[in-house]
């Protein structure tokens, strides 16, 4: 889920069935966005629309325009891309996937997008990219493996935008699911939804867990804190259950609730405002 402060308007997307919703908060309502263009990160524009990341690639889109596409493959490395975030200077950083639950998968990357639009390997050596989020003081990138079941930190240098010091920030138990979506609150805890753990949990600086919620569902997927005062968290759910060998030893998603429903819960703590993308919407002209 992604929350614009600006309009008080919530944002998520159903990947597998391609389709983007929205909550307006002032209204009460939620709407239908669109049909056909799948999403699986998008982070807000400064100017107005989005960047979307997703499994063709990397592509700027300011709907009802077509999107238009910024990347498919960066020095033959291909762009399947999963989450993204923004940081403070308008650059963008998604992770790729190439998941081979029979075999052994291609590699997989964390790739930086610059204002100009161009794409740049940020680190590699990655399994399943997952979640993005920056700490409260910016010195910091946290980044979900989740295959590797492992939140990662990086130091993250604000004028170049390159990360150093890949070190491991939690290693997620086997039966607490995988690590998927991220989020920091506003005294610097990070918060990550477990893959088939139907858990959210919350740690503190040094990784140390503080707080665990649990969800009926599952597969609960991601996570964003928004309302007025970003003391209101949105927890998505995925409904569609692929049993991969990484799973919790017992797991049947046949005898469980596995998700599909958006969760909302008031926060003892409050959240923090997403950073915007400044990437230039003529960066790049290729058609979809």
């Amino acid at each position: 889920p992604l929350w614009d402060d600006k309009k008080q308007i919530l944002y998520w997307t159903d990947i597998d069935g391609k389709k983007s919703y929205r909550y307006l908060w002032n209204e009460c309502r939620h709407e239908f966005v669109q049909k056909g263009f799948q999403v699986n990160g998008w982070t807000m524009q400064e100017s107005d629309g989005f960047v979307v990341t997703n499994s063709s690639g990397i592509w700027l889109w300011n709907p009802p325009a077509e999107p238009i596409l910024l990347a498919s493959e960066l020095d033959g490395k291909d762009c399947v891309m999963n989450d993204c975030i923004a940081d403070p200077e308008g650059r963008v950083y998604s992770g790729s996937y190439h998941y081979n639950p029979t075999g052994v998968a291609a590699p997989s990357y964390l790739f930086r997008i610059d204002t100009d639009g161009s794409v740049h390997v940020a680190d590699e050596g990655i399994q399943f990219s997952n979640g993005l989020a920056f700490s409260a003081d910016c010195n910091t990138l946290y980044f979900s493996d989740s295959v590797a079941r492992c939140i990662y930190s990086y130091n993250w240098e604000r004028e170049t935008g390159n990360l150093s010091n890949r070190r491991v920030f939690v290693r997620v138990p086997r039966e607490h699911g995988f690590p998927d979506g991220l989020t920091v609150d506003a005294e610097g805890f990070v918060w990550c939804a477990q893959w088939f753990g139907a858990r959210i949990t919350r740690y503190d600086p040094d990784g140390k867990v503080q707080r665990v919620v649990t969800f009926p569902a599952t597969q609960t997927s991601s996570l964003a804190f928004g309302g007025p005062g970003l003391d209101t968290m949105f927890v998505t759910s995925a409904a569609l259950s692929n049993m991969l060998a990484e799973a919790p030893r017992g797991y049947d998603p046949d005898k469980v609730l596995v998700g599909g429903r958006l969760y909302r819960m008031r926060s003892d703590v409050q959240g923090r405002r997403e950073y915007r993308s400044r990437i230039r919407m003529d960066a790049r002209s290729a058609p979809p």
